[in-house]
């Protein structure tokens, strides 16, 4: 959405771009184990992969990590590796409620990953496959039916109007769901470019950028029910209100990180 890119915080860049990152948990998992994962929520495309190398089902090779060793937030979201992709585990199951301190699960985006996946839509490469899908309370959004987004949405929309209360209030009209455009105050294709991600009724939506002060940190909120979250999440999607940098009416399909979650909670 336009709004979103009204402003930059030049205060809020400066500590991301020299914060390091812990540790998390999910980055504690052998390279060869997260790109089984990968390649298991992929199969569309992934064809396997050497222990350090990604395999497309086409032999396309791509390097799963990099030198880089330890990287600030800013270089994890400017230059990350396939690998870094992980580098913050994703919460599932967790009731909605405030992330730590640039906890941004899903927001690091390897582009050349998505590119080589979905198209690259500055090319034209995205729209061929893009098809109209039935949201809910009668409206439709436009997804990519590459690895079954656009009908994985539909499929969400049909379980969220089995639900009972009134939701539909909060999911439609939709915001938006394809669009070639870059994110907010950055030069990286956001994952509405690759038609993989849905912002619901933006009315109820909360958004980092619209309610700061300027200089200081994000003030997490959100009106999102957690019904509605939870089901985007059965279908491989994730929440971008489970971000520190929050965007609450936003959800993309990212089943590798839902998939990991779920390996690493079973864990002993």
């Amino acid at each position: 959405m336009t709004a979103r890119a009204a402003f930059i915080l030049p205060a809020i860049a400066a500590v991301a771009a020299t914060a390091t990152l812990a540790a998390p948990a999910c980055a504690a998992e052998p390279l060869p184990v997260l790109l089984d994962v990968l390649v298991a929520a992929h199969p569309q495309h992934l064809a396997g992969h050497d222990g350090a190398n990604l395999i497309w089902k086409d032999g396309t090779r791509m390097p799963a990590s990099d030198a880089d060793g330890a990287k600030s937030f800013a270089a994890l979201l400017q230059r990350p590796s396939i690998a870094d992709q992980f580098a913050i585990p994703y919460p599932l199951g967790r009731a909605p409620s405030p992330p730590g301190t640039n906890e941004d699960p899903g927001r690091i985006r390897n582009e050349n990953f998505f590119i080589k996946m979905y198209g690259d839509c500055r090319r034209g490469a995205v729209a061929p496959a893009l098809v109209s899908t039935r949201w809910v309370a009668g409206t439709t959004l436009s997804a990519t039916r590459i690895n079954g987004v656009a009908g994985r949405l539909a499929a969400v929309a049909r379980a969220l109007e089995a639900l009972p209360g009134d939701l539909a209030k909060f999911l439609a009209p939709p915001a938006g769901a394809y669009h070639c455009r870059a994110i907010a105050g950055t030069g990286r294709l956001s994952a509405h470019a690759f038609g993989a991600a849905i912002d619901v009724n933006a009315r109820y939506g909360d958004y980092w950028r619209w309610s700061m002060a300027a200089g200081a940190a994000p003030a997490w909120k959100n009106r999102v029910p957690a019904q509605i979250v939870e089901m985007f999440e059965r279908h491989g999607f994730i929440w971008g209100g489970r971000w520190y940098h929050y965007d609450t009416f936003h959800f993309e399909y990212r089943p590798e990180l839902v998939a990991l979650a779920k390996r690493v909670a079973t864990q002993p």
